[in-house]
């Protein structure tokens, strides 16, 4: 409590405004009794570090937003966020394949609703039907600035890029998506082009959640915040860049493994406070049910806060750890500029010493210092260790320097990072490397701190020199982070959007290869080209590869049957309330405690 004293002054004022001022009252007191030991009730609040960008399925690109859409929408598959991420139904029922590994015939539950919402008749959600998929499927084959997920299917489902040329520039085609049949109103099948390892995958991410057709004609670019899906929770209200809360679905249609109707919780809000000490300081005084990500500066406490207690009592709140499928990473813009040179990245790659900022500037907040490739070592059949990446080497990093032209890193230009700090340990590495690279190579950076939606667009629109970046898993797979440098996207001029390629890499060897690894029909079989595929792309150094996180999670010790997992993927549907003791109630936070 000593270090709260230091920064009381600093966030008094964002307390007042904070969640703590108003949420005691809104939180229901009582919780309701439900059938094994659980309980229905409650209001969860938690916290993100970045406000969201979009909610609108075909249009989700960062880990924010796909968070909060997650509660909202669901596709035919979704993950299991306690059973190794595995993937299981949802909207689907069932699913057969054929001997061709090309044909997948797809049950769709009956009595699915959406959430109720204006955009129907009455107001009343209707019944999700084999024509919901094939029109959220079609849409995703259609060329719109809405739509930024089209590589899900392309070169993937049967006629997806006929009919996505089709439809370039407003087009209305006058045949329909090959590769999507209706079999009755329960039943869809899928025709791929040619076996695809991920295809079931792609069903579970969230640019293929399922929205009705009529939310999309009445709401179109304004789905961003106007959610409507078959999810746990709904939307209720939204405070842009504050705050978000969701609603119980009182007609959501699972039951958990004791006959309890689903969710148990009454209400989510999602709070959005980029200073990650006010964060915890509300965290402490209970306005917050879990924190993920803690300040660098607190962790050895924190730690030491949620040991058991002298008596052998536990502490008041849990602690999670997790190696994560994340990799902190600064991107360089490949098509031009100073970094075009392959010898300059390959200079700062040598010049950076991840294992003193993983140890000094993170306190030990992350798995292991990032000397191989992108993946991160959280797969299985999948060793990172045969990736040759960079550790730490003057020697190396002053020659490549000298090899580019700038012997001593004499005439050459100052950078430029842009980031977004997450609180305050990303600005604390950046400041870090910026002090390496002065010291190593004489090189001058310069930091610019934005606010992720600017960070967002520069990445897109390739508007950066050396940007950095979090690249976080959506679906477990090494695919998941080697698809940023498939160059199938990458458009001729800068300025034109490329993702998920953001540092606009291209070699034909490293394409080939990934390709290879898409059609396999084994996991072991893709892993194999996809390894071949990284360590061929490790050699050209697109990216600064700089540590493998590890996610730290604070819960409420109330909080019960909430696993974490490496891929921070979140399902509150099973989540629920323990009623309040004098054990896990949280501790007064005083005036000069």
């Amino acid at each position: 409590m000593r270090n709260l004293i230091i920064c009381k002054l600093l966030i008094i004022s964002l307390f007042f405004a904070s969640c703590g001022g108003s949420q005691n009252s809104e939180t229901p007191k009582e919780l309701r009794s439900a059938n094994g030991g659980r309980y229905y009730g409650g209001e969860f609040r938690l916290n993100e570090s970045e406000y969201i960008k979009n909610l609108f399925p075909h249009n989700i690109v960062d880990v924010y937003s796909y968070r909060v859409a997650s509660q909202i929408y669901e596709g035919l598959f979704k993950f299991d966020q306690g059973g190794n991420l595995k993937i299981v139904p949802a909207l689907a029922e069932s699913h057969t394949i054929d001997s061709s590994y090309t044909v997948y015939t797809v049950k769709i539950r009956k009595g699915v609703v959406f959430h109720d919402d204006a955009c129907f008749g009455g107001g009343k959600g209707r019944e999700v039907k084999a024509e919901d998929i094939k029109y959220c499927f079609t849409r995703l084959c259609t060329q719109d600035r809405n739509n930024r997920a089209f590589d899900m299917f392309d070169g993937i489902l049967k006629g997806a890029k006929t009919y996505y040329d089709a439809t370039i520039g407003g087009k209305a085609p006058s045949f329909e998506l090959e590769g999507v049949k209706i079999i009755d109103d329960y039943t869809i099948q899928f025709t791929l082009d040619k076996p695809n390892s991920l295809f079931l995958t792609n069903l579970a991410r969230p640019q293929t959640f399922i929205f009705p057709k009529e939310a999309y004609e009445k709401y179109g670019v304004d789905m961003r915040i106007k959610a409507v899906g078959t999810g746990p929770y709904k939307i209720l209200s939204v405070d842009e860049g504050n705050k978000i809360k969701l609603a119980r679905n009182e007609n959501y249609y699972r039951k958990d493994k004791h006959g309890n109707q689903l969710p148990f919780i009454d209400a989510l809000e999602i709070n959005f406070i980029q200073d990650k000490k006010t964060e915890l300081f509300e965290f402490r005084k209970g306005n917050l049910d879990m924190m993920y990500r803690l300040p660098t500066d607190y962790i050895i406490e924190i730690l030491e806060e949620t040991n058991v207690d002298e008596n052998g009592g536990f502490s008041k709140y849990e602690l999670q750890r997790e190696p994560e499928m994340q990799t902190q990473i600064f991107s360089f813009m490949n098509a031009e500029g100073i970094f075009k040179d392959v010898n300059v990245r390959k200079a700062i790659s040598f010049a950076i010493d991840r294992k003193k900022i993983l140890e000094f500037v993170l306190n030990g907040e992350g798995y292991a210092a990032g000397i191989h490739g992108l993946t991160p070592p959280s797969f299985q059949d999948y060793d990172i260790s045969k990736i040759q990446g960079y550790d730490y080497n003057i020697d190396s990093a002053q020659y490549y320097l000298a090899k580019a032209g700038f012997p001593k890193g004499q005439g050459f230009p100052k950078i430029t990072l842009d980031l977004n700090p997450e609180g305050d340990r990303h600005s604390n590495v950046a400041l870090e490397v910026r002090n390496q690279l002065k010291n190593s190579l004489n090189i001058e950076m310069e930091i610019n701190i934005l606010p992720h939606s600017q960070i967002t667009d520069k990445c897109i629109k390739g508007n950066f020199s050396l940007i950095r970046l979090s690249w976080l898993a959506d679906y477990p797979s090494p695919q998941n982070f080697l698809w940023m440098f498939s160059s199938k996207y990458v458009p001729a001029q800068l300025g034109e959007n490329s993702y998920p390629n953001i540092p606009r890499y291209k070699n034909p060897k490293f394409d080939a290869l990934y390709d290879r690894a898409l059609i396999a029909t084994s996991v072991e079989e893709a892993n194999k080209y996809f390894m071949e595929a990284e360590s061929l792309v490790m050699r050209d150094a697109p990216i600064l590869v700089l540590w493998y996180d590890e996610g730290y999670r604070l819960l409420s010790s109330r909080i019960k049957n909430f696993p974490n997992n490496p891929m921070q993927y979140r399902d509150f549907s099973e989540v629920y309330f323990e009623p309040e003791t004098a054990a896990n109630k949280p501790a007064e936070t005083k005036a000069g405690n």
